[in-house]
């Protein structure tokens, strides 16, 4: 056994199973939660869930009036993460990837749309980035999180770029991994991640919504207009 194999089977396990229970603890700790009270003044306007979702998905972008720079700071995480989706889920190495772990599987995306995509996502983190270090309240807000989380995710998709010396169907047309130190570093980096996942900030892949309505209620409640 190589160290593409240790990286391929225990390693990737123990990160797999490192993720599952880290995110079913976070979700049972703030499940766990005591219930902030309600005000006792009546609501000013009804705001039930679904409103809470059409108001969380409908102000995804700033109001007309916001300088362009906010507008810009608001579309560059859409770049990124559309970005990131598809290259994960569009790249046919990845679905093969996928396929061995969970026997799915769809039609991948031309390659030349995924070199694009993950130039994209690499630019957005960039740029991100430069918008961190160089806004003030951005720089004050900082935190080590902030830093751990951008480098660990942008680790996948530079380590990525060192095993594509070929097309995606000469990829998979090999019987066994041709550049292989560089695809165990490659998993090695997606599994830092999942290790990660957890326990910084990359949580808010599942929680961005559920806080978006949450406080899309709390507002509702209070007649702002949101």
């Amino acid at each position: 056994m190589d160290f593409l194999d240790w990286v391929r089977g225990p390693l990737l396990i123990a990160a797999l199973l490192v993720f599952a229970l880290g995110v079913g603890w976070r979700f049972w700790a703030l499940w766990r939660l005591p219930a902030a009270p309600l005000s006792q003044a009546p609501a000013r306007q009804p705001f039930g869930p679904a409103a809470a979702l059409q108001s969380s998905l409908g102000r995804m972008f700033p109001h007309r009036g916001f300088h362009a720079s906010a507008t810009l700071v608001t579309v560059n995480p859409y770049v990124f993460h559309i970005g990131l989706a598809l290259v994960f889920f569009g790249y046919a190495p990845h679905i093969a990837f996928i396929h061995r772990l969970t026997g799915l599987s769809w039609p991948a995306l031309p390659d030349l749309v995924m070199y694009l995509a993950a130039a994209a996502s690499i630019i957005s983190l960039l740029m991100a980035l430069l918008f961190r270090l160089t806004d003030p309240v951005l720089r004050k807000i900082s935190r080590a999180d902030d830093q751990i989380t951008w480098a660990i995710t942008l680790l996948p998709l530079l380590t990525g770029m060192g095993v594509v010396g070929e097309p995606s169907s000469a990829l998979l047309a090999h019987a066994s991994p041709v550049y292989r130190d560089p695809l165990a570093v490659h998993l090695l980096s997606l599994e830092l991640l999942l290790l990660w996942f957890p326990f910084g900030k990359l949580m808010h892949a599942f929680l961005v919504l559920p806080n978006r309505m949450q406080l899309a209620r709390f507002l509702g409640r209070r007649g702002v207009r949101t």
